[in-house]
């Protein structure tokens, strides 16, 4: 019979209810990377993406997740991948590890990461508008 059971409850709240986009900032993450994680000293192909990496708006929240050797992996596989003989499961690896740290639009969207501009523009900023008055004096002079 419909209607049986006990009445909902009055401030009942979900709870699979997602929880709200992150909002990370278009200019990406300031300051100098974080210190490597992992044992040796980077070589200069690493340093550079890896600096690289930690300047994208990604970084935000890479930091906020403590996820610094995670990117560090990503960084030493991306360059092996790289390489004219790198093997082709490497490939795969990197593309998991792109969608897990969010690189790609896809992977923002299923983290719900939003870069801040984007959010802006999809809010309805005000577009520029030109005045009809100033379109007819351009053609009718």
């Amino acid at each position: 019979m419909a209607g049986m059971g006990p009445p909902p409850k009055k401030n009942a709240r979900r709870t699979n209810a997602r929880p709200d986009w992150v909002k990370l900032p278009a200019a990406g993450r300031a300051g100098h990377p974080p210190a490597w994680p992992m044992t040796g000293k980077p070589g200069k192909a690493v340093a550079d993406l890896w600096a690289s990496l930690w300047a994208s708006p990604q970084a935000v929240a890479w930091e906020r997740l403590g996820w610094s050797r995670v990117v560090a992996r990503y960084t030493r596989l991306l360059l092996e991948a790289e390489k004219a003989d790198a093997p082709v499961t490497l490939l795969g690896e990197v593309r998991q590890l792109e969608d897990r740290l969010g690189l790609s639009p896809m992977a923002m969207r299923r983290l719900q990461w939003e870069i801040e501009a984007e959010a802006q523009e999809a809010e309805g900023s005000p577009a520029e508008v030109t005045s009809l008055d100033e379109y007819r004096d351009l053609y009718t002079a």
